[in-house]
C-alpha cells in the first residue's frame, strides 16, 4: 500500500474564504434605508409638527394629529439618509423630537 498524497490536490482548504469573512463582509454594507420616529414634541408647538408630518406623509388632517399624539411613533419608513436628517430638522424646528433608525 501507497501513501496517500495530496500533492496537486485541491481540498477546498487553502486560500478560499471562510465564512466568518463572508458574515464580516455582510456587516460592512451600508445601510441605505432608514426609519424617522418621532419621540417627543412641545405641546405648545403641537400643530406645528402636525403640519410637518402631513407634509412628508400626506397624511389627512386627522391621521397626521393621532400620528403625532401617539408619540414613540414611526412617522417615515424606509428613506434615504439625506431625506431622513431632513425630515428631523424640520420636525425640531417645528418643536418636536425625532430620530433616525
Amino acid at each position: 500500500m501507497q501513501p496517500i498524497s495530496s500533492d496537486g490536490l485541491d481540498l477546498g482548504l487553502q486560500g478560499g474564504p471562510s465564512a466568518g469573512s463572508a458574515r464580516a463582509e455582510e456587516k460592512k454594507v451600508e445601510k441605505t434605508a432608514f426609519d424617522v420616529k418621532l419621540e417627543k414634541f412641545d405641546a405648545a408647538a403641537k400643530i406645528k409638527v402636525i403640519k410637518e408630518v402631513r407634509a412628508f406623509t400626506n397624511l389627512g388632517l386627522k391621521e397626521a394629529k393621532d400620528l403625532v399624539e401617539k408619540v414613540l411613533v414611526l412617522v417615515k419608513q424606509g428613506v434615504t439618509k439625506e431625506e431622513a436628517n431632513d425630515i428631523i430638522e424640520k420636525i425640531k424646528g417645528a418643536g418636536g423630537v425625532a430620530v433616525m433608525e
